[in-house]
């Protein structure tokens, strides 16, 4: 993996086997790595960014905005130690097989420990129930994406807070999750303890 300085669009300069993707897109030092199912579900086929070209992806950037998460909605977004991506990430002519799914896996779980977030937003069921499977030690045998909307799950190392798709939400949806981000970073989200007193020196060191 090679990590292409100063460039929001596929910063490490990933190549899929496909004819057509939509690379991960944003900060590479997010605090924040919101991530999604695939372009045909939530956007990007034809501008190349996640989470854009559609109603539903509209919806999100709007709540993403009103939580400060982006500084501006659009194709592309301005974000705000923000990263967005897909579990799959290339353009499908139909709807990817469970097959399609584990090739382009470890795309994925490379960028989610590149990008190394304090906290990752899946959007969905399929993208909750993989990062509940590969961050957490959550069960993933009972997932109800009403319950668990816009709610803090700890994770081995991340906070996560999964994201009901947008094409299901009413306002009261939207708000909620707006709310909670805007809560949730006026909190300790990254969870770090500062070790530097154990190692020497005056220079702090914190780990998760």
């Amino acid at each position: 993996m090679t990590y292409v300085a100063d460039v929001e669009s596929n910063p490490f300069g990933y190549r899929p086997d496909c004819e057509r993707f939509v690379p991960g897109f944003g900060d590479v030092e997010a605090d924040f790595h919101v991530i999604g199912n695939h372009p045909g579900v939530h956007g990007g086929t034809t501008s190349g960014t996640p989470f854009t070209e559609t109603p539903s992806a509209e919806v999100l950037q709007g709540a993403l905005l009103r939580g400060d998460l982006l500084r501006k909605a659009g194709t592309p977004p301005t974000v705000a130690s923000t990263y967005l991506s897909y579990l799959h990430l290339c353009v499908p002519d139909s709807a990817p097989t469970e097959a399609d799914y584990t090739r382009y896996e470890s795309f994925a779980e490379a960028e989610v420990r590149a990008i190394a977030a304090h906290v990752l937003l899946p959007v969905g069921e399929r993208a909750t129930r993989w990062v509940f499977e590969n961050m957490t030690t959550r069960s993933t045998t009972d997932i109800d994406m009403e319950k668990l909307h816009a709610t803090e799950v700890i994770g081995s190392g991340w906070l996560v807070m999964p994201i009901a798709d947008p094409d299901t939400w009413s306002e009261d949806e939207s708000r909620k999750l707006s709310d909670a981000l805007t809560e949730l970073q006026e909190q300790d989200y990254r969870r770090e303890a500062d070790l530097g007193r154990l190692v020497g020196g005056d220079e702090p060191y914190y780990v998760r």
